[in-house]
């Protein structure tokens, strides 16, 4: 190194060459003195949409297909998606497009997806009647599209959807955050008129068949209007003899992911041939109905046309009306097949028995019914039939209001990665949700996969049940923690469907108020009650099961005086029902509801067994206990002009089973 005349340095190369500025670096060129060499070829792209392009990989099938070849294993890709677009084409035809909308696979806002897809599209004949802006567009359909996926379209485009500290979803429900049975319609035809229950006490509001077209041309054109609309092919009940096909057409991400969740999911060898679905859900719920239109009382309205298998929401966005709409739907289906439909929970012991629970809000139902010691076969909606009991749905639908890790470990630890958060409260920053806030609503709710219960029966199904659990929370306190019930008695009480909660506090007076609510689920039941009971009786008595009242309410006096019934006791009664050992107990009879009680169950003071024992004064015991008598005769009543059985026999021994005074 040197340095000029004018300041500036000169570097000698090593090799007599001297340059300004920074020496030469010069490579060395043997392989041998060369760092290991971790260079890998450039990526095959020629653009940035490429590049993105090869970073998704198709599916690849995860169950192998069994048996004959179906008409679809013939079928290339191309081919079957063709049948597939054509039928979801179909499904979202109108009065005025009888051949529905041109629709192509795909999110518009990936238009190199949408050019690629584009020409396998079955292109219809034009419209029957007129042509208009929309026959020029085409209709994307998201179809069945995976909870990553429908995360990415709801956080996206859909406001109020966010991810929680768990990874699961937060989303609102808009104006509506529970089912409006009010607003719930049933199309009243010459079959319906005689099939279903309508009436006094029925849920069942009718219309005609002129006012439901209207409401679907509202929701497809509405649908059809959209850039994009989610389809889910799905299934209802896991007995695969009995199962239905259910197409779901929304246009919110939210709906979808629910939907997914709380159906069962197909395989990718059974979406190939889903073919035609058995009933189809049109859930334009961001839009009203006409409130010009016959029959409508609000700008809600959820239609159900059993002849068409067809389902129709508008007005609310509250998903719950999808689920127990397709509940409703198996109420009616189901019965024809005389499998019997049931609001249930149901789970089954290492040794195979299967009990089913049955309870209103507030009876403990989904605590007694979540047993780390046995199999949850399902939470909500069973059916029974003459080969199995099975889960309807592929998912649980859990209150989050007040949920806790220590209450409530399972639905805490289900709450995570593609689990639906409905109307819940977070932090902003944090995104960890508060579960005692109820500032949207009370009713906040979260619904996940069944299997994300670690002790779920997969698939959900199992043996026949041998014990028939009903649940009461009896605030009055005069009925027994439990009691064993005869075929008439569990008619009786399954028909009335009981249970007293706390009123609400004026003045600081609290009084219990009796709840009646048919076959424990009596907003979802197409038939009359009575033809439900009697399946029931007949199936326990077919296979040996027992019915059981259990109380989870009060004891020693009504609420305010009395005390409840400790958490503990009612399990030891639950243990005792599915070891058998409470069948070998002794037993007396009560007065006026003539129910037997054991003298003894182990682990539970015997002294609480029977009401009168507890009660301090006898007078107020035998004032109340005839109130809850009196509220049950008046209840049943609504029952009464209903005949069943051979000479009307059967109705005559469910009214014998009441309370006699």
């Amino acid at each position: 190194m040197e340095a000029n005349g004018n300041g500036s340095v000169r570097f000698d190369n090593g090799n007599g060459n001297v340059t300004n500025g920074l020496p030469e670096i010069h490579t060395p060129k043997k392989h041998d003195e060369i760092c290991h060499d971790d260079s890998v070829p450039t990526v095959k792209a020629q653009t940035l949409d490429e590049l993105h392009s090869l970073q998704k990989k198709k599916s690849a099938p995860t169950t192998p297909v069994k048996g004959i070849q179906t008409p679809f294993a013939t079928l290339s890709e191309h081919e079957r998606q063709n049948l597939q677009l054509q039928s979801i084409s179909a499904s979202l035809a109108s009065l005025t497009r009888e051949t529905g909308p041109k629709v192509v696979r795909g999110d518009p806002a990936k238009k190199l997806e949408t050019q690629r897809v584009a020409h396998v599209t079955h292109h219809h004949a034009p419209p029957t009647i007129a042509v208009s802006d929309s026959a020029l567009k085409f209709t994307h359909v998201l179809y069945n599209l995976s909870p990553a996926e429908l995360y990415e379209q709801a956080i996206k485009y859909e406001k109020g959807s966010f991810i929680t500290s768990t990874g699961a979803m937060a989303t609102l429900s808009g104006a509506k955050t529970g089912r409006s049975p009010r607003d719930k319609r049933v199309v009243k035809d010459d079959v319906t008129e005689n099939e279903l229950w309508w009436g006094k006490g029925s849920p069942n509001i009718e219309m005609d068949e002129q006012t439901f077209m209207v409401n679907r041309e509202r929701a497809v054109d509405y649908l059809n209007s959209l850039d994009k609309v989610f389809v889910n092919d799905q299934f209802l009940n896991w007995d695969p003899e009995n199962r239905i096909k259910v197409r779901i057409v929304s246009a919110r991400a939210y709906h979808s992911l629910f939907m997914h969740n709380m159906c069962i999911r197909p395989t990718p060898e059974e979406l190939e041939n889903f073919g035609t679905p058995d009933f189809t859900i049109y859930n334009a719920g961001q839009f009203p109905c006409n409130r010009y239109t016959h029959y409508m009382t609000s700008s809600t309205s959820v239609d159900l046309n059993l002849a068409r298998r067809e389902m129709v929401i508008l007005g609310t966005q509250y998903a719950g009306e999808m689920k127990k709409g397709l509940f409703s739907v198996m109420h009616y289906l189901m019965p024809m097949r005389q499998i019997l439909s049931l609001h249930s929970g149901c789970n089954m012991g290492k040794d195979g028995d299967v009990a089913l629970f049955f309870g209103l809000s507030g009876t403990g139902k989904t605590t007694l019914s979540t047993d780390h010691n046995r199999y949850l076969i399902g939470d909500d909606e069973h059916c029974w039939s003459e080969n199995c009991v099975s889960n309807i749905e592929g998912g649980c639908y859990a209150k989050c209001i007040d949920l806790s890790r220590e209450k409530e470990p399972d639905i805490w630890n289900a709450i995570r990665f593609g689990t639906v958060l409905e109307n819940v409260v977070f932090d902003e920053h944090t995104r960890e949700v508060d579960y005692t806030d109820k500032s949207v609503t009370e009713n906040t709710r979260a619904a996940y996969p069944i299997e994300y219960i670690p002790n779920a029966k997969l698939p959900c199904v199992g043996p026949h049940p041998k014990n028939v659990i009903l649940l009461a929370c009896d605030a009055f306190g005069v009925l027994p923690p439990v009691s064993k019930l005869n075929l008439a008695q569990t008619m009786y009480h399954f028909i009335s469907g009981y249970t007293a909660l706390v009123a609400g506090t004026e003045d600081g007076i609290k009084e219990p108020q009796a709840t009646f609510s048919a076959c424990f689920g009596a907003a979802f039941i197409m038939l009359h009650p009575t033809k439900y009971a009697a399946m029931l009786a007949e199936k326990m008595q077919e296979h040996g099961a027992t019915g059981w009242l259990v109380n989870t309410g009060w004891s020693a006096g009504s609420y305010g005086y009395g005390s409840r019934i400790k958490l503990q006791y009612t399990r030891k009664i639950i243990d005792a029902i599915h070891s058998g050992s409470l069948l070998n107990a002794e037993y007396t009879k009560t007065e006026i509801f003539g129910l037997e009680i054991p003298t003894e169950v182990e682990g539970v003071p015997s002294e609480i067994l029977d009401p009168v024992n507890t009660w301090s004064d006898q007078n107020a015991y035998e004032e109340t206990l005839l109130k809850l008598a009196g509220l049950f005769k008046k209840n049943f009543e609504t029952f009464t002009n209903y005949k069943i059985g051979k000479d009307n026999t059967l109705t005559e021994d469910i009214l014998a089973a009441g309370p006699i005074f």
